[in-house]
């Protein structure tokens, strides 16, 4: 079967003009609908992007720092700093503080890089995460980030409930009786309201949230400012303890006033139990510490909004760094005047310690429920958001089709998120979901700093981004920072986090339509990039021993539908060497654009199909037989270059497709198009084979240049298949050290012999091949070769026995007695080998026994035949040997006629080692 080097293509490739280009990007800049036809090939802008109108009118105070502010102090600043400083006491608490700012500073600065280097759309910090990452990493890392918005949300709704029993329960701060019933299902029932009220608000569209939260922070702020002018204004006093406290028996406990001795009494940390969990548990550093991050967990609120923000990429820098600052003050200032007010014993028993303390209660209340049930809403709409950005990015296909919204506010998105913090509200303790909630952002913060250390260390020329107070540096301590804390702290929960980010990494590798769309870039590729450049460089070809050779494959083909089994040969024969597949077309270049483009992509699909472990290369030339040259002295990279090439065998037999055989394992139809036109076709007659002279001028060429050639016939009856699943009937690997036309015993031992013995080798080691047994074959032309002679020269059997043992290769060795003798051949080889008559005077009857020998020892479950190729005949420049070339080809065709796989092989170069 004849795979040869070229079929025509036809090309299709549009010509982008500049005035198509300046006509899209008129469009683009004045949101003008062109006229002007489509075309391929025109740069995207994404700054430049027509909006719609009614989108994106929300600017940096009230899209990100107000959002930011609201959902950093959430549960924190009014119900939870008790419990901080009760426990943890200052020293330990502002030691925590430190530690989370520092790692939320690192993580901000690389957050404010990625948004400063490009438009930033709808998904916040999922869309800075997949268009770094790729598709399987950012969706994976933006699937966890959208359940760590959803425990947000739900940790938020717990602590609003929360505030609202203890100032309208009944025995609430507000309330002197009469107050809101208390139990399990009422504050179920609660947080369901809340979360109700909450999906009616993000229903209503995010920019409604985003003008009202300027008017929440202020109420906020108002709220605030009244808890630190109470420190100084309350005197001391008594305060009861909350009912929801079963744990201790005393009623009251100590409010002393600015105190010097309370502060000390504060310093250190003294670890009590939570009275807000059924058994009251423990608490130990790292519980205060997973409720003190959710207070820098907002920081990503402006991020998540950058779909109805002006110009997300001045907004998110400069709100998120104000915001940052802001809230890190109103903490230390809290924790140091709670320190100095207020005794231990009532931090841990009365949590919610502003209350009756303040010089007007309402204050507080309003502050605790408006700073949750922001912070909650805000988180709500930020998983939405998240949300309807993995389903437009196809990254789980067709289960999140619906989330998709055409109106502007995905309104499926938000249900599934409120439906799932529903389920998140169930959880009960605010402290539970705190530390879940902790974990799953800390793995966000994770993957944000390495995408930026990614970015930054792989020096990408587009990485230009206009935030420059950020390095390498910043985003290694933060990314180890984050490494470091959620493994310490909790790695029960770390180790959970990371099995489920690495699954669902393989799962979209494997599963999501979006793997297979690389449209966004991804940072894998840029890194590998950058270090196989450098490694390359340092592969120096001068250092090149034989103790490392492995097969360096070029495989040049004309239509891998004839030649899929071959191609999957070879991807096992490479054996980790590096396999290039080529292909040759004749043209020329006539100014119109490159007439490979698109066949191109077609080849790389043939890849994917295939599973197959290969670069394509593809040469436009004015004949075959230059092409093939090309390829053959160009063909990889450095020292990473082919040094055996592989020729389909040039002969009669009818061309199978493997890609239309139903029984085919390489059936697909992918490379059907709609338009009729067959990608790769197949040679249909004998007349659209290349001429036999050009063929084994090819041939010549590869030599020439000292490469080692294989020809590989029969190649269509192998069963790939047949042989991963250890068939019965496919026992061995033949290889015959023999030169057909020099058949002497000892050409066992040269450098043709032993390379086609390692080929053979290699592919018996490769997986899939390991069960089958190697056999080298030797022909005893002479007696001498049959046994040791008088002056004790040991047979030619032993002595390749000795050599496989040397060369650490599993075979048997095998005689063959009855091969031809060289005097019973007759006169055909007078004038000696080089003589370019020779081929004409190889008897018939020779080739025909030879052929009968192998057909008959490898009869029976021979997988693949390696055979030494005879020496190609010395050509005359002027060309016109075609006589001669025919006369050579039907000795290899009359050779390998009715064989099973087969592979004649010349080598040039030794592979061969006994050395340590």
């Amino acid at each position: 079967m004849m795979e040869e080097i070229l079929d025509p293509l036809t090309p299709s490739v549009n010509d982008s003009t500049s005035s198509g280009i300046m006509n899209k990007l008129r469009m683009r800049l004045t949101n003008v609908p062109s006229t002007t036809p489509t075309n391929e090939g025109y740069v995207e802008f994404g700054e430049f992007r027509a909006q719609s109108p009614g989108i994106k009118k929300v600017g940096t105070f009230a899209g990100v720092f107000c959002p930011v502010v609201l959902s950093m102090f959430s549960a924190l600043i009014f119900i939870r700093m008790g419990y901080l400083v009760g426990n943890a006491g200052v020293i330990v608490t502002l030691a925590q503080f430190g530690m989370a700012y520092l790692i939320v500073g690192f993580t901000v600065t690389s957050i404010c890089a990625i948004s400063t280097n490009g438009a930033v759309e709808g998904g916040g910090v999922y869309f800075m995460l997949s268009r770094t990452l790729g598709p399987e990493c950012g969706g994976a890392i933006g699937t966890l980030f959208f359940f760590a918005n959803v425990v947000s949300s739900a940790l938020c709704i717990s602590a609003c409930t929360e505030a609202l029993m203890e100032n309208f329960g009944e025995s609430g701060y507000l309330v002197s009786s009469g107050g809101l019933p208390d139990g399990d299902w009422y504050r179920f029932l609660y947080r369901s309201t809340l979360n109700a009220v909450g999906l009616s608000v993000s229903l209503a569209g995010a920019s409604l949230f985003a003008r009202t939260s300027l008017a929440i922070w202020l109420t906020m702020v108002v709220c605030l400012a009244s808890a630190f002018l109470s420190f100084f204004i309350i005197k001391p006093t008594m305060i009861e303890k909350p009912d929801t406290n079963h744990l201790v028996n005393d009623t009251h406990f100590s409010y002393t006033g600015l105190n010097m001795a309370t502060f000390y009494e504060n310093l250190y940390p003294q670890y009590g139990r939570d009275y807000t969990t059924d058994d009251g548990e423990l608490v130990d550093f790292a519980s205060v510490f997973g409720v003190l991050f959710t207070g820098v967990t907002g920081v990503m609120a402006g991020a998540n909004m950058s779909g109805e923000l002006k110009s997300p990429s001045r907004s998110i820098p400069l709100g998120t760094l104000t915001a940052l600052l802001f809230t890190g003050i109103s903490y230390v200032l809290l924790t140091f005047l709670t320190a100095a007010t207020c005794s231990r014993a009532l931090l841990q028993n009365n949590y919610v310690y502003l209350l009756p303390i303040n010089i007007w209660k309402p204050f507080i209340a309003v502050g605790m429920l408006t700073a949750t049930f922001s912070a909650g809403l805000s988180n709500l709409i930020g998983a939405s958001r998240v949300l309807e950005a993995l389903a437009k990015d196809n990254i789980f296909g067709f289960l999140l089709r619906p989330m998709v919204s055409r109106s502007g506010n995905p309104v499926m998105a938000v249900v599934m998120s409120w439906l799932l913090v529903q389920v998140g509200i169930m959880a009960g303790s605010l402290n539970t979901i705190a530390q879940v909630n902790s974990v799953l952002f800390m793995t966000s913060y994770f993957a944000i700093n390495l995408a930026c250390l990614g970015l930054d260390l792989a020096s990408a020329p587009n990485f230009r981004p206009t935030f420059k107070h950020f390095s390498w540096l910043t985003s290694l301590l933060g990314l180890v920072g984050c490494a470091a804390l959620i493994f310490a702290l909790r790695p029960a929960y770390a180790f959970a986090v990371a099995l489920a980010c690495s699954s669902l990494v393989v799962a979209l590798h494997f599963l999501s339509p979006a793997a297979s769309e690389p449209k966004w870039g991804s940072l894998s590729q840029a890194l590998i990039f950058h270090q196989v450049r450098k490694y390359l460089l340092l592969l120096d070809p001068r250092r090149e021993h034989v103790k490392f050779w492995r097969p360096q494959m070029l495989l040049l083909i004309s239509s891998p539908r004839q030649a899929a089994p071959l191609i999957d040969f070879v991807n096992d024969q490479k054996k980790g060497g590096l396999f290039v597949i080529g292909h040759v077309r004749v043209g020329q270049l006539d100014g119109s654009g490159d007439p490979l483009a698109l066949e191109h992509s077609y080849w790389l699909k043939l890849i994917d199909h295939l599973k197959v472990k290969a670069f394509v290369e593809l040469c436009l030339a004015e004949s075959i037989r230059s092409g093939a040259a090309h390829l053959t002295r160009l063909a990889g990279l450095g020292a990473m270059k082919p040094d055996t090439v592989l020729l389909g065998f040039r002969d009669t037999a009818t061309p199978k497709d493997f890609f239309r055989d139903p029984m085919s394992p390489y059936k697909t139809d992918q490379f059907d198009p709609d338009s009729g036109d067959i990608m790769f076709p197949t040679r249909t007659s004998v007349a659209t084979r290349i001429s036999a002279g050009e063929y084994v001028r090819m041939m010549a060429d590869v030599l020439c240049v000292n490469k080692n050639i294989c020809l590989c016939r029969h190649f269509h009856t192998l069963d790939m298949a047949a042989v991963e699943r250890r068939s019965p009937n496919l026992k061995y690997i033949d290889v015959w050290l023999v030169d057909i036309l020099r058949p002497d015993a000892e050409q066992a031992f040269s450098v043709p012999a032993l390379f086609a013995l390692q080929l053979a080798a290699v592919v018996r080691s490769a997986r899939g091949w390991q069960h089958l047994h190697l056999r080298a074959h030797v022909p005893l032309t002479t007696p001498q070769n049959m046994s040791a002679d008088s002056n004790g020269q040991r047979s030619v059997t032993d002595r390749l026995d000795d050599l496989l043992k040397l060369l650490r290769i599993n075979a048997t060795t095998h005689a063959v007695s009855d091969w031809p003798m060289l005097e019973d051949l007759g006169p055909w080889r007078e004038g000696g080998f080089e003589n370019p008559g020779i081929y004409s005077r190889v008897p018939a009857s020779y080739l025909r026994i030879v052929n009968t020998i192998i057909k008959h020892r490898c009869a029976e479950g021979t997988a693949v035949t390696f055979i030494q190729l005879p020496q190609p005949p010395a050509l005359r420049p002027s060309g016109d040997d075609e006589a001669l070339c025919e006369q050579y080809l039907k000795v290899l065709d009359d050779l390998t006629v009715n064989l099973s796989p087969t592979i004649l092989v010349r080598g040039l170069k030794s592979v061969t080692s006994t050395d340590l």
